[in-house]
């Protein structure tokens, strides 16, 4: 598990106890909208849409808000129409840093992104620069007190995950992304709780980061995950995990 998957993780548990849960909302409201408008709303022949609910459920968006986006999406209740854009660029060690954005103002978007990148000392680079370092993956955190480990390993494997691994303080299970779903309800049904649950990309490698570089970098992709239009950030940085827990308290 990357130190940016940690530290997400931390963050996801925030989320849930903080204002940024409205934030939180609105980025799953945009998905499922532009899922449903890219691929309809059938959940069962939508397997986009279908992932994005699953998501959405898992961070308890209500119903209502989850049927309002997909209606959206189809044009049964007038919506904004989003552009889907992917910038790639370095944090200020070195580290890769994809952001996935969803905007209805691409040069606003591209202007504030490239901005933040430069007052945190990274650079945006060209298409291409680092995404190939990442693939999609679905990524399932359990706390350890939530689950036994051979218990857990049995379900998740069973029901067609990758791997289970052991990060300490919580149990991570990878799937492909289409298993992701399957996985994460045969746990919902075993009533195993789940620290976090989402599609994201993974890097294939890590790049160690401590000090100042480590703070910037987490920086950084705070605020560009704080940004309306950015739906996701992915990095290869890792921290120490004292190093991590301390950074996200501050």
């Amino acid at each position: 598990m990357s130190g940016h998957s940690k530290w997400s993780t931390i963050k996801h548990k925030k989320a849930a106890k903080d204002a940024k849960r409205g934030k939180l909302f609105s980025k799953l409201i945009k998905e499922i909208t532009v899922a449903a408008k890219m691929g309809g709303g059938d959940i069962n022949a939508n397997p986009r849409l279908r992932t994005a609910v699953t998501t959405a459920r898992s961070s308890s968006l209500p119903i209502d808000n989850i049927d309002r986006a997909i209606k959206k999406g189809t044009g049964e209740l007038e919506g904004v129409s989003y552009d889907e854009i992917t910038y790639e660029g370095y944090g200020p060690g070195g580290a890769a840093v994809l952001v996935m954005a969803m905007t209805d103002n691409r040069n606003r978007t591209v202007s504030e992104i490239r901005n933040m990148f430069g007052r945190f000392g990274g650079s945006m680079g060209a298409a291409g620069c680092v995404g190939w370092m990442f693939s999609k993956r679905g990524v399932i955190t359990v706390d350890k007190h939530a689950a036994d480990e051979e218990r857990l390993m049995d379900l998740a494997l069973e029901a067609g995950a990758d791997d289970v691994t052991d990060d300490g303080d919580a149990f991570t299970v990878t799937t492909a992304p289409d298993a992701f779903e399957k996985v994460k309800e045969a746990l919902d049904k075993a009533g195993i709780a789940t620290a976090s649950a989402a599609v994201s990309m993974v890097p294939a490698n890590t790049l160690l980061l401590t000090g100042t570089q480590a703070e910037q970098t987490l920086k950084l992709v705070e605020e560009l995950e704080d940004h309306d239009d950015v739906q996701d950030v992915a990095s290869n940085f890792d921290i120490p995990q004292e190093e991590l827990e301390r950074l996200s308290a501050a």
